[in-house]
């Protein structure tokens, strides 16, 4: 950022002081093979789904094929400035708008923006959709949020932070929301409700067959529904927000419309809103003459579009899978999931069925039994990764169960995989509770073992190494290392730790 002489165009008071980039790690690789070695070295350390199937529920860890991903490479995507004039985007507008329009036809809706960088705040921005739209109509004292207890954590936060006061409406033994409590309090608070987050399929992992009946109350007592989009993979092309009654959704485009989910970002989380909401959109100045017809700049992020370099992901699966492709992923996605329910019902209770017996796009094993026979949850999740698996969700949104997603993404070959690793875990607990192994010096207890340990000298443990690092003929075929032994995941937690200047190759 300097000029033919050298100055810099930043104002002396804006220049860093501090030193920075101070880590070994900045300073150590001087060539282009050093730096590769050491990425590839990073890389192979992580389990990721070039390795196996990756079942966290809740997240939809599908497949990011490599058509799709393509345009990241493309300088005319990457290279380009948020505020470049339009005349010299079109590709890009036309891009935004077209994957808009796509969207708007998948959700039902009227009006959408691209505004928010992720699922929680396009949360964040939905709500305050809403409460601008009540303001507008003097009703000023519209302030409550109806949320389930079983909701996801972001949705009772974005609410307070969008200056809501949230109402916890109960759930069933089954898990579904209590329709009584959900109508006594619409009643109660009449006067002041503002909306109603609820999540279609349900957090549970099933299809509430009184969705619309919760939207009408709703409805009737002056609130707006809000839905969240975590699960619309489990709707696409065969329901849609707006049929099932609700007035605004966002959609984690980062999750159901393949955007690479985790490791921090990027993400996006549009919102979709009916026609009588969309005055109240967050938008951006920049682009107001471009692509809104309202005047309205109430922006919830600093570049107009949020993160669009990663929308032509998106926007490349919508338009590779066709509306005959994006129905026939999510019945995949249901079939997936319901399979595997199926097959592992005589091994582990499943927690939540809807009315008619099946499970949506996800399912809940309950481990809590496994608590009297010596084993915890986590037991479980470690061992899994001795077998090659990266552990589904753990303990949410249940304590002591295991949310599983598979995706549409997933063979029957690799699920029967799933199937047999869960099988021969059980029959590990099994050998735990007779007293064939330790209660404490087990493989499950002492999981994952990484290469170091197996290869060791000192091996004390009762059990043998093969019963450690190959418990299935499959993994031993392909045998992914865990890099480090079990972690205090409480400890650390509870405790910082300075890793400024850690040597990691030491």
């Amino acid at each position: 950022l300097t000029d033919a002489e050298g100055e810099s165009g930043i104002p002396d008071s804006f220049h860093r002081k501090s030193s920075f980039l101070q880590a070994d790690v900045f300073h150590r690789y001087h060539s282009e093979t050093a730096m590769m070695r050491y990425l590839k070295k990073l890389e192979n350390r992580d389990l990721s789904l070039t390795h196996s199937m990756i079942s966290l529920g809740s997240c939809t860890m599908k497949l990011n094929a490599a058509a799709e991903m393509l345009p990241l490479s493309w300088p005319e995507v990457q290279n380009i400035h948020p505020f470049t004039p339009p005349e010299f985007a079109k590709g890009y507008y036309k891009m935004i708008q077209e994957l808009g329009k796509m969207l708007l036809s998948i959700t039902g809706f009227s009006a959408y923006s691209f505004q928010p960088n992720s699922g929680a705040q396009g949360e964040l921005a939905g709500i305050c959709t809403i409460l601008d739209y009540h303001a507008s109509r003097g009703d000023t004292q519209r302030k409550v949020t109806l949320i389930p207890s079983s909701a996801h954590g972001t949705n009772p936060a974005s609410a307070v932070m969008a200056g809501s006061k949230v109402v916890v409406v109960k759930c069933d033994k089954n898990g579904n929301v209590d329709i009584e409590d959900l109508a006594n309090k619409c009643n109660q608070y009449k006067d002041e409700l503002a909306a109603f987050m609820i999540t279609y399929p349900s957090t549970h992992g099933v299809f509430e067959t009184s969705i619309t009946q919760m939207c009408d109350l709703v409805h009737e007592a002056g609130g707006l529904v809000y839905l969240d989009g975590a699960n619309m993979n489990a709707q696409v092309m065969l329901t849609s927000p707006a049929k099932i009654g609700a007035d605004v959704c966002h959609l984690n485009l980062h999750k159901t419309f393949a955007i690479p989910h985790g490791g921090g970002g990027p993400g996006m989380g549009p919102i979709f809103v009916t026609e009588k909401l969309a005055p109240f959109l967050p938008g951006h100045r920049f682009t107001q003459e471009y692509l809104f017809d309202e005047e309205n700049v109430k922006a919830v992020a600093a570049a107009p579009f949020g993160s669009p370099s990663i929308l032509w992901i998106s926007y490349a699966y919508i338009l590779l899978l066709g509306s005959d492709g994006l129905e026939k992923a999510t019945k995949v996605a249901i079939l997936n999931a319901n399979y595997l329910a199926e097959k592992l019902e005589s091994i582990y209770p499943i927690l939540f069925r809807g009315e008619n017996g099946r499970v949506a796009h996800e399912l809940i094993l309950d481990l809590r039994q496994l608590k009297k026979k010596g084993v915890e949850v986590e037991d479980v999740a470690k061992r899994l990764m001795d077998y090659g698996f990266h552990a589904p969700t753990m303990s949410w949104p249940v304590i002591g169960t295991m949310m599983i997603e598979p995706t549409e993404s997933e063979p029957k070959e690799e699920l029967d995989r799933f199937i047999r690793a869960m099988d021969l875990i059980a029959k590990e607990v099994e050998k735990i509770s007779i007293g064939v192994w330790d209660k404490q010096d087990n493989p499950l207890k002492q999981s994952p073992h990484p290469a170091d340990e197996i290869a060791s000298d000192n091996w004390s443990h009762p059990y043998s190494r093969e019963e450690a690092a190959y418990p299935a003929q499959e993994v031993v075929e392909n045998k992914f290392w865990p890099f480090v032994s079990r972690v205090d995941n409480v400890y650390g937690d509870r405790n910082l730790f300075c890793t400024c200047n850690v040597d990691w190759d030491a």
